[in-house]
């Protein structure tokens, strides 16, 4: 693994893991009236794009972050819409 690939990992992890404050905080307070329903929308067509080109040009570190960005991303969503 070069350092190209280390430094995108850690970029994947750092930014995908934020959303995990947010989800707890929803399960636990059960509150979304804040949360954009559009902008979580808009945001999953994003990833599930962005995945696409990771495949297209093989890049482990886009597969890798946008994968959990779209596990994390569906479940606000989910939150958002169960909890309206």
């Amino acid at each position: 693994m070069n350092t190209t690939t280390i430094i995108g990992l850690i970029a994947c992890l750092l930014t995908t893991g934020a959303f995990l404050p947010q989800i707890i905080k929803t399960i636990k307070t059960k509150e979304t009236k804040d949360i954009s329903l559009a902008m979580y929308c808009t945001y999953i067509v994003g990833v599930i794009i962005w995945f696409i080109y990771g495949f297209m040009i093989n890049e482990t570190a886009i597969l890798i972050g946008n994968t959990f960005s779209l596990i994390f991303g569906s479940i606000m969503l989910f939150l958002k819409i169960k909890y309206k």
